[in-house]
């Protein structure tokens, strides 16, 4: 007898629907995003239940606060740790019992951050699940946790996701890309390109390709890998040179007879519009890039690059050439599958503005710039 069209799905049909673990990891980042709480769970009876300050409310933190019944903290990466003079490889864990709502912005994010408390935990696997659920939903990496018991129920409601998940979902959805749309755009002072936009990944974010010319895909193919930033692309930034790159990148393309230009959805540096923005905030304020980043608790760099190799092997191209001053990238590339032969120097200008940014990318993140050979030449 044939199922019913109000019958349950099966476990065994949940896989014509995506691969599980990362269906999971969605629901779970949809959830923090939403300022919801989640269940993480780890080997044996671990549990955690988090919710995420950067989208919490006094409301939804408080009702937190309640069902935890004290015994809820801050969960802070290494990074923030150190922020607030404190060494801690795995991340800190703050109690809060007796902590207000509004005094956790100080010790989570802002620049000037309130008293550590004389006693704190180390972080474990399941705090870094979290901050890894955080970073997928572009979310400042500080959480809020309640270490369950195995037989508490009180949180049986939210989302639920394992570490295994976090894994298996991340290492499938990175080879998961699939090309949905393709059209030729022309561009100025490029001429006619082709757009090929992959859809993909945990959250499944559209990602755009632009085919300059028409490269040889058996061969070396200048490859241009440029992370998408809103103010320096879009809006001509001074504080950048993000948006020279991209021009100056599409047009060495043309000049070397083709090529492709990856366009990632991975604004400031990977950690979303907001965190850029409270960076930026903070760089105004005296701090290089790198020293802005970490007081909101993120590396110096947050970027991936498996979405990268996924479109280029679906492209056909397995060596490329890559336009980037940044030798980190190129073997972030190669640690992703991809085989990088050269880089090839691109260039923006050298503002009043942006001059200290390019400074720290040389001086602090190993990117090939001569900055006053740079400036000299402009003269």
């Amino acid at each position: 007898m044939p199922a019913s069209p109000g019958a349950a799905m099966s476990a065994a049909d949940s896989t014509l629907f995506g691969d599980p673990a990362a269906i999971r990891c969605e629901r779970a980042v949809a959830e923090l995003r939403a300022g919801r709480p989640v269940v993480i769970s780890g080997a044996g009876a671990q549990r955690l239940a988090v919710i995420a300050l950067d989208s919490a409310t006094a409301r939804s933190f408080d009702a937190f606060a309640a069902l935890a019944g004290g015994r809820h903290y801050l969960y802070l990466t290494s990074v923030r740790a150190r922020v607030l003079g404190v060494e801690a490889d795995a991340g800190a864990r703050l109690p809060l019992a007796g902590v207000a709502f509004d005094a956790l912005p100080s010790l989570g994010y802002l620049r000037e951050p309130g008293p550590m408390p004389a006693h704190w935990d180390s972080g474990d696997a399941l705090d870094t699940g979290a901050v890894e659920l955080a970073r997928l939903g572009l979310l400042l990496p500080a959480m809020v946790g309640l270490v369950l018991d195995p037989d508490d129920r009180r949180f049986d409601g939210a989302a639920q996701v394992a570490l295994c998940d976090l894994a298996e979902g991340a290492a499938h959805a990175a080879h998961d890309y699939e090309l949905v749309a393709r059209s030729p755009v022309p561009l100025r002072d490029v001429g006619m390109t082709t757009f090929a936009v992959f859809r993909g990944g945990v959250a499944q974010r559209d990602q755009v390709a632009i085919i300059v010319g028409t490269p040889d895909l058996s061969a070396v193919v200048p490859v241009r890998v440029h992370s998408s930033c809103l103010t320096g692309d879009l809006f001509g930034s001074l504080k950048c040179d993000c948006g020279d790159q991209l021009r100056r990148g599409l047009h060495k393309l043309k000049e070397m007879g083709g090529g492709v230009l990856l366009y990632l959805d991975q604004e400031g540096r990977g950690t979303g519009i907001a965190a850029k923005m409270r960076a930026y905030g903070y760089q105004h304020d005296g701090l290089d890039t790198i020293d802005a980043d970490a007081q909101l608790g993120f590396g110096a760099d947050e970027r991936r690059y498996g979405s990268a190799v996924a479109m280029l092997q679906g492209l056909g191209i397995a060596r490329i050439a890559l336009l980037s001053n940044n030798p980190t990238k190129a073997q972030r590339l190669r640690n992703a599958g991809m085989d990088v032969l050269e880089c090839i120097p691109v260039t923006g200008d050298i503002t009043d503005e942006n001059e200290h940014y390019l400074r720290t990318k040389a001086e602090r993140a190993g990117h090939l710039l001569d900055v006053d050979a740079l400036i000299q030449a402009a003269q």
